[in-house]
């Protein structure tokens, strides 16, 4: 079992390199995305999102971990998790995208509206058109792009990535600095992640390389 657990993972890291190098082929991200666990489904989506609206690499990442970012016990860092509801100052991390929905369909019936869903934390008040339905609304893919497509337009305003950044968050002036600081913090370590991982990925490659020559030589 932790064989298996251990190649999906793998497998995972790998794909989310080639998302950050070139363009994954629409087919190609989605098969991903229903294939990796839960902890990194925003990660994905983000890297596919940046690429396709030619977003800092790592910028995206880091926004969906400060708006959902939670400690992964496990892998020991923090992980943007996409089953995420913030509402009434407090926010909630469902188990799954049908917990997910259940929750804001309450909150709904309570007479909330102002509601934040998704790796991106989307605001569904403020942006009440982004999405057809809660599905779409939950489905990290869809979640990211609107949220790159909001960042890119903020940047085409404010022609800075960082002030874009804050601006996602807010346009009041202490909140602004303030999330644009955490957010810098973060993207500083997500850039960090993404050149260890390449490392890594450039490594077992060469030892992949090597493997066929030593069974020869000993052949």
């Amino acid at each position: 079992m932790k064989t298996r657990t251990s190649y999906a993972l793998s497998v995972v890291a790998s794909a989310i390199l080639a998302l950050w190098m070139t363009a994954a082929p629409p087919a190609a991200a989605a098969t991903l995305l229903i294939m990796a666990d839960s902890k990194d489904l925003c990660r994905i989506a983000a890297a596919q999102a940046e690429h396709r609206w030619r977003i800092p690499r790592q910028l995206l990442s880091a926004l969906s971990l400060a708006e959902t970012g939670r400690w992964n016990r496990k892998k020991r860092e923090i992980s943007a998790w996409p089953w995420t509801v913030y509402a009434e100052g407090r926010g909630h991390y469902l188990k799954s995208k049908q917990a997910a929905i259940a929750k804001v369909r309450a909150l709904k019936a309570k007479g909330v509206r102002n509601i934040d869903v998704g790796c991106m934390q989307v605001n569904l008040h403020y942006h009440g058109t982004a999405f057809a339905d809660l599905s779409q609304a939950f489905d990290p893919a869809r979640n990211a792009d609107y949220a790159a497509r909001f960042v890119k337009r903020l940047h085409d305003e404010l022609r800075s990535w960082t002030m874009a950044a804050g601006t996602y968050h807010s346009r009041t002036p202490a909140l602004n600095l303030k999330y644009r600081s955490k957010v810098k913090k973060l993207w500083e370590g997500e850039r960090k992640r993404f050149i260890r991982l390449l490392r890594e990925q450039r490594q077992k490659k060469m030892e992949a390389r090597l493997k066929p020559g030593r069974r020869q030589k000993t052949g």
